[in-house]
């Protein structure tokens, strides 16, 4: 499958890098999760047989721009709305995990034009208090960097899939490497997450499926409650996964998304 890399310039000249995978349309459209980058969803991408797939790097994330001045949530929804009106003939299968998932989620309550169908990796309607959100920033302040090699990378950021994939995606510099993203801007942008969009998740019209992890972030109750409230959800529930399933969790995530994304 042909991949290519392009960007865009949002209206307050912040660049959005995207790879797009050849194939035939409607496009499906991946919004990665907070302090990721569109590289984690490659794999998924590859196995998506005969579908173009376009991977968005969010704003302060991956190739994209590293500090960009406007974090809040309109700001995401309008790259994301940029790239597909760009890029797409038609209507697109949106897909996000995490803070990816509320981006998405958002996209298709704003443009429900664009967005045939739906799919939210743990995802919920927003949430999480001041000190959980500083919290975050402080972990990624935390971060002895420039490492020295990725193998050094790996060894002081853990074993998890996602931290191996944080040591992939690290930048190289003169002096060692870098995330490809910024802890204040973390912070910032998990902070405008925080507000409750209950309103936009209950208007979405398009047919939506919410896949959880039993090792996730979310409660039972949180879970149940938010699926209830969508108007045309359905949930699956993936085991022996965490909250980066697409990661740890592969092939059933795969079979989740495909059987959705293909159904007719």
């Amino acid at each position: 499958m042909d991949q290519v890399r392009r960007a865009i310039t949002s209206g307050d000249g912040t660049v959005i890098s995207y790879s797009i995978f050849d194939g035939a349309q409607p496009a499906i459209v991946i919004l990665h999760g907070l302090a990721g980058s569109s590289r984690e969803f490659e794999p998924t991408a590859r196995v998506m047989s005969g579908r173009m797939v376009i991977l968005i790097d969010q704003r302060g994330h991956g190739f994209s721009t590293r500090k960009p001045a406007d974090t809040s949530r309109g700001a995401f929804i309008a790259d994301a709305v940029r790239v597909i009106e760009a890029e797409s003939s038609g209507t697109v299968d949106l897909v996000g995990q995490s803070m990816g998932a509320h981006t998405a989620m958002l996209v298709a309550a704003a443009r429900p034009d664009l967005v045939r169908r739906l799919v939210l990796l743990e995802a919920n309607e927003g949430g999480g208090s001041p000190e959980e959100h500083s919290a975050i920033g402080d972990y990624f302040r935390s971060w002895e960097v420039p490492y020295a090699d990725r193998e050094t990378a790996r060894a002081a950021l853990g074993g998890s899939p996602l931290a191996h994939a944080w040591s992939a995606d690290l930048e190289e510099r003169p002096d060692g490497l870098y995330p490809r993203f910024d802890p204040e801007v973390m912070e910032a942008t998990i902070t405008d997450v925080a507000v409750p969009r209950w309103s936009e998740w209950e208007s979405i019209t398009a047919p939506t499926l919410v896949i959880y992890a039993d090792g996730g972030m979310f409660t039972d109750e949180q879970k149940t409650r938010f699926v209830a409230r969508g108007a045309h959800a359905i949930r699956v529930d993936l085991t022996s996964a965490s909250h980066d399933a697409h990661l740890d969790a592969f092939e059933d995530w795969i079979s989740a998304l495909t059987s959705f994304v293909n159904a007719p």
